[in-house]
């Protein structure tokens, strides 16, 4: 049994370590969390301590080295593994854990580093990856443990692709863990093939909906994925777009509504129609 610290801001992160964690009966002795604040992923989610169980130790700061380092070492962890954590990890904890410090990162490293894994989805990646890479002074630079992919989901929304990255995610701590304990370093990534993955920008979490369909959807899932943030502008009224999905409907130019729902619109789009499920910012 391994005992673990664990480092997170929302809840599909620490889904991913946790219940790794359980199914091959290690323990998770304390996760360290942020306070409320423009860091988290998805701000406007709850606090992740307010979904945790009363027994799990929970540190809430952003003093990574002043405070957490300290409290993490009296844990006597074993390993340290971080999943969606936005802040650089010290060397102060870095030094701990017997066997290391990992980090769960949803890109084919070293392709897609950097906050916003997503967008290599959003600009045309036909597949959904995940790494497992030791934990570096820089973001998402360590050397790689273990790495899987699998094609869009066919459901092509923000919530099946956040199950794809759970999924392999937890497939990738099946092997880099074993890996880390057994010494091994990893392979390094190499620096010809890096890319960057910045957050999105305001304009780019408008859908153009005289884009061909495939990618209104494929960029709709990519913003939705830690929460719905897509939105479309339609007869000069801003609406979220929560889910897409293809329909048969034929009329209408592109970028019009085609029909009106109770909880949404039918659109078309540049080759086809698409039914939006849809409420009003």
């Amino acid at each position: 049994m391994l005992r673990i610290v664990t480092l997170n801001t929302f809840q599909a992160g620490y889904r991913v370590v946790s219940e790794w964690a359980a199914r091959n009966g290690h323990e998770i002795v304390l996760l360290v969390t942020l306070p409320v604040g423009g860091e988290r992923y998805d701000p406007t989610a709850p606090p992740l301590i307010a979904s945790m169980p009363a027994e799990l130790n929970v540190l809430v700061t952003n003093k990574l080295r002043a405070v957490a380092a300290p409290v993490i070492e009296a844990m006597e962890p074993d390993l340290v593994i971080s999943a969606a954590f936005p802040r650089l990890i010290p060397d102060e904890v870095l030094k701990v854990p017997r066997y290391g410090a990992l980090n769960c990162h949803p890109s084919p490293l070293p392709i897609g580093r950097g906050p916003n894994p997503q967008r290599l989805i959003y600009e045309g990646s036909d597949e959904v990856a995940a790494s497992v890479h030791r934990t570096e002074p820089g973001f998402d630079t360590g050397a790689v443990l273990a790495q899987r992919s699998m094609p869009l989901p066919a459901d092509l929304n923000g919530g099946p692709l956040m199950e794809c990255w759970r999924t392999l995610l937890t497939s990738c701590l099946d092997e880099a863990v074993p890996r880390a304990v057994a010494g091994d370093r990893g392979e390094p990534q190499d620096p010809a093939k890096v890319t960057e993955a910045p957050r999105f920008t305001p304009e780019e979490y408008v859908l153009d909906l005289t884009e061909p369909s495939a990618v209104v959807r494929r960029k709709a899932a990519a913003l939705n994925i830690t929460a719905v943030m897509a939105r479309v502008r339609l007869d000069g009224t801003e609406y979220l777009v929560a889910r897409t999905e293809p329909t048969e409907a034929r009329a209408g130019a592109p970028g019009s509504i085609v029909a009106t729902h109770h909880d949404g619109f039918t659109v078309r789009t540049a080759d086809a129609a698409l039914r939006l499920t849809a409420a009003q910012v």
